[in-house]
C-alpha cells in the first residue's frame, strides 16, 4: 500500500492532501477505505489530477452516469462547469471512477487502495522519466527515437500498473487507464 511518505517524494510536499476523518465518517464506503484516505491522501498527479478536493458534504456530490460519486479531485476551471472532469469514489464498494465533464464515469480502479497504488506508481515513473515528464511536450516534435522511447515506457508502464490493479484494464472503452496510456502520444 502506498504511504503518504512516499507520495510526497514525487509529488512534492504540499501536493498531497489527506481527508479530515471528520469529514469522511459520515461517507458510506468500507472504514479501511477511509481510512486510507485519512492517513495516505490524494496526490496531484501530472497529467491527470490538477487540484485535490474532497468533498465536505456527508452525501456523494459528484453526480454521474453511474450514480453519485464523493467527489476526491477536479480538474480545469473551477468556474467552467462545462469543462470540469473528477475522480470520485462510490458508495459501498469504494470503486474509483474518473468522471468526464458530460457525466460520464470511466472505472480508474477497483478500490481507493488500488487507485492510490496506481498513482503512486504512475507518478513516480512520470515524474521519474525524462520523456513523459514534460508537462507542455518538447518545444518542437519528438525525434522517431525519442517516440519509439516513451512509447516503450508507456508500454512498460501499462504493464506495471495491469499488474497492481487487473480490473482497470479488463478491455478498454470505459476504462480510464488503457486510453489515458494510449493517448499520451496524440
Amino acid at each position: 500500500m502506498a504511504t503518504y511518505h512516499q507520495l510526497t517524494e514525487w509529488a512534492g510536499l504540499g501536493h498531497v492532501t489527506r481527508a479530515g476523518r471528520d469529514v469522511v465518517a459520515s461517507w458510506q464506503i468500507p472504514a479501511f477505505i477511509k481510512a486510507q484516505l485519512v492517513e495516505v491522501g490524494v496526490p496531484v498527479a501530472p497529467r491527470l489530477i490538477e487540484r485535490v478536493v474532497i468533498q465536505s458534504e456527508a452525501d456523494p456530490v459528484l453526480l454521474t452516469s453511474r450514480g453519485p460519486l464523493y467527489r476526491l479531485t477536479e480538474q480545469a476551471d473551477p468556474d467552467d462547469q462545462a469543462e470540469r472532469s473528477s475522480f470520485g469514489v462510490e458508495p459501498g464498494t469504494g470503486a474509483v471512477y474518473f468522471v468526464m465533464p458530460d457525466g460520464e464515469a470511466w472505472f480508474a480502479n477497483s478500490g481507493v487502495g488500488m487507485w492510490l497504488n496506481v498513482l503512486h506508481h504512475y507518478g513516480s515513473c512520470v515524474t521519474a522519466s525524462e520523456l513523459l515528464s514534460e508537462p507542455d511536450g518538447p518545444e518542437e516534435y519528438p525525434s522517431e527515437e525519442e517516440e519509439e522511447r516513451a512509447f516503450a515506457e508507456l508500454n512498460r508502464l501499462a504493464e506495471e500498473l495491469k499488474e497492481i490493479d487487473p480490473a482497470a484494464f479488463n478491455g478498454y472503452e470505459g476504462l480510464l487507464w488503457p486510453g489515458l496510456l494510449d493517448r499520451w502520444l496524440y
